[in-house]
């Protein structure tokens, strides 16, 4: 196969694997850390709604789902990758981060939690996926 089409593909997959892993996460928290009581977290309203009544438990899976959709994007774009794996790795995780920065502007989370995700949810742990396929393939 091309180096750049398999190149471009394995961003693709990458951005794919990441946002399928995130958005499972986020759509099984509530099942894992009940919001509370009477709180709608299904609309941006009912976001803004229940952030005050909200525990530190409660920024658990959603810093998870990030974190892990950066690092498993991240391993699945350096795995598939044919050159420069930790830059395409990388390179998730800035896409990532970018994304994240997006819903820290409209979703009105505590500073402590926006900090903490945008600090180590998403490079980080794109440069650990793109280190952990380094080593599988070694």
């Amino acid at each position: 196969m091309n180096l750049i089409l398999r190149n471009i593909l394995a961003v693709l997959l990458g951005i794919v694997i990441g946002t399928v892993i995130n958005g499972w996460i986020i759509s099984i928290s509530g099942s894992i850390i009940p919001p509370p009581e009477g709180t709608d977290l299904t609309t941006t309203e009912g976001l803004q709604a229940a952030l005050p009544l909200m525990e530190p438990k409660h920024f658990i899976m959603p810093f998870l789902a990030h974190g892990l959709g950066a690092l498993l994007g991240a391993f699945m774009c350096a795995t598939i990758a044919a050159t420069h794996k930790m830059k395409f790795a990388m390179s998730i995780g800035c896409l990532f981060l970018l994304g994240g920065i997006a819903a820290a502007s409209f979703i009105p989370a505590p500073t402590w939690f926006v900090v903490t995700d945008l600090v180590l949810a998403y490079i980080p742990m794109a440069w650990l996926g793109g280190k952990m396929a380094s080593s599988s393939k070694s």
